[in-house]
């Protein structure tokens, strides 16, 4: 113990540095679990697609869309995700899978979602590009 509070003390900075991490790692886990939506990599977004009956928004631009989404997905701007829209009136009382073309834009709408009144969001983490790096299928239908 006496070594740990020597090493504290000649290495302040270090021992600073180290500490910031700790709290940004904390802050981040925190935030994590108090978002209200959860992401799920290319395997458990199709074992909730298996088991639920769930909806499939995918807000990418309608070229990136028509290019390969998942099997059933909707494409619906996000622009779209509004009380006004009656096919996200529709869907918000299910299970709701969010996917973008990299995974970045679905945490916007997953906050939209949740604002409306939706109760189980998911974000695929990655989005296409990682669905695809997974060597899951696409559809252009």
């Amino acid at each position: 113990m006496d070594q740990l509070i020597e090493f504290a003390g000649k290495h302040g900075a270090l021992v600073a540095g180290f500490a910031a991490v700790v709290l940004l790692l904390v802050w981040t886990e925190i935030g994590r679990h108090t978002r209200g939506y959860t992401e799920l990599t290319p395997v458990q977004a199709v074992r909730k697609m298996n088991q639920d009956q769930t909806s499939v928004v995918d807000i990418s631009a309608p070229a990136d869309f028509s290019k390969g989404h998942l099997s059933g997905a909707k494409n619906i701007a996000l622009s779209r995700i509004t009380d006004a829209d009656p096919e996200i009136n529709k869907i918000k009382a299910g299970p709701i899978l969010v996917v973008c073309k990299n995974g970045n834009s679905a945490y916007q709408a997953a906050a939209r979602l949740l604002k409306l009144g939706a109760a189980d969001v998911a974000i695929l983490k990655g989005g296409v590009i990682q669905w695809k790096a997974d060597q899951f299928p696409l559809t252009r239908k």
